[in-house]
């Protein structure tokens, strides 16, 4: 399958949608910091949380450029598990999300952060991409029985488990997630179905309790079935998102322009910064976005795909996308009052530190399987070339 899409190579593809997305994210996350109140610090080059969104996203796509020079095969190497840089990394992992419980700085009545001087960590983002690219590498070595119960399927479920459950206390979206994506990854990798169907009831009864059991997400779930019976209480961020993709319509207010950031939007810069996209740009604004998460999409497939990807490129390669993919669908859903909300960022789009930094080197990792994909695919074109000369010449 060629390795390009409308003449383009894919890694050229993947580096122009990222570039894109971080762009609009700064743009946006700028655009949403200005208030009305006319002084100089009202200017968003020189407001604190849009300069240190433009930082880390400058550092963020560096991030990206630097993983995708590294070869990902590099990580299936070296025969001694203790010597695996992806189990040492499942084991920060575990020992992050333990320590989040215990010294985590609570912010809007969460603990998500571990605060060292002015660099705020988020253990729930490691978690999430260190879970996709566990079960990339597990499947790919298959030094399991995958296709026994205890020995295969438990084996390999219980340190996923034990990241979805030490992240579900504080952030039930992010948990979800990564149950969703492990889930696809199990069926991928080869784990037969009835495992599946043995653990998915326990899976959403756990799911059921941690909501039920938690009284702001009850109200989550009830503020959106019906988001007008309390519009100034938990129905308000709903209501205020809502009113901004009305107010935007086809070709949006402007650049700067939009009236809900101006102190009626709560998270304008985080979880509904779509909707201040939606306002500000319109529906065209929206598309691009959208066309963007595609993009990545579309390379993604044409690289899973491919006969001359390795099995830990193929699952590594499903992995990360599907993980970038979901989130992206979960936002958008959730400011478009399609789903109740979930303390989601958009991706590469919403203000932050540690996830847009991890979510680009996830995508260098994707990026560097889809150059390893064209320099075989190269190779093989060379071949064949060579191949036709000869025969041509006899």
């Amino acid at each position: 399958m060629p390795s390009s899409v409308f003449g383009i190579r894919s890694p050229h593809v993947l580096t122009l949608c990222v570039a894109v997305l971080l762009s609009i994210g700064v743009l946006m996350v700028a655009s949403a910091m200005m208030n009305i109140t006319g002084r100089a610090d009202a200017n968003p080059l020189f407001n604190s949380v849009a300069f240190k969104h433009l930082v880390f996203s400058a550092l963020a796509l560096a991030t990206f450029i630097g993983v995708g020079r590294f070869d990902y095969r590099l990580l299936l190497r070296g025969d001694a598990l203790w010597k695996s840089p992806v189990l040492w990394a499942l084991g920060a992992a575990i020992l992050l999300s333990v320590a989040v419980l215990v010294i985590g700085t609570e912010v809007n009545g969460a603990k998500r952060w571990i605060r060292v001087g002015p660099i705020q960590l988020q253990p729930s983002e490691v978690a999430k991409w260190t879970s996709v690219i566990f079960l990339a590498w597990w499947f790919a070595r298959r030094r399991v029985p995958i296709e026994a119960f205890w020995r295969g399927f438990v084996v390999t479920a219980i340190p996923v488990g034990v990241l979805c459950l030490l992240t579900v206390i504080e952030d039930f979206g992010t948990a979800a997630l990564i149950g969703v994506v492990a889930f696809a990854m199990f069926v991928v990798g080869g784990i037969r179905w009835w495992h599946l169907a043995i653990v998915t009831p326990p899976a959403l009864g756990a799911a059921a309790f941690f909501v039920v059991g938690t009284a702001y997400r009850m109200r989550r779930m009830t503020s959106f079935l019906d988001p007008w019976a309390n519009p100034r209480g938990d129905g308000y961020h709903m209501i205020q998102s809502l009113m901004s993709f009305a107010s935007g319509g086809l070709g949006g207010r402007g650049l700067g322009n939009g009236i809900q950031k101006l102190g009626y939007l709560p998270e304008d810069t985080t979880d509904f910064v779509f909707a201040v996209v939606c306002e500000e740009l319109g529906f065209f604004g929206a598309m691009t976005v959208v066309l963007m998460y595609l993009g990545i999409l579309l390379v993604a497939v044409r690289a899973i795909r491919s006969s001359r990807l390795d099995p830990f490129g193929k699952l590594l390669a499903f992995g990360l996308t599907a993980t970038i993919s979901l989130q992206a669908c979960i936002n958008i859903a959730v400011a478009t009052v399609s789903m109740p909300t979930k303390g989601m960022g958009l991706p590469l789009i919403s203000a932050g530190g540690t996830g847009l930094i991890l979510t680009c080197a996830s995508l260098g990792l994707l990026g560097s399987v889809l150059r390893i994909r064209h320099q075989l695919e190269s190779v093989d074109e060379a071949i064949l070339e060579s191949e036709n000369r000869l025969a041509s010449a006899l």
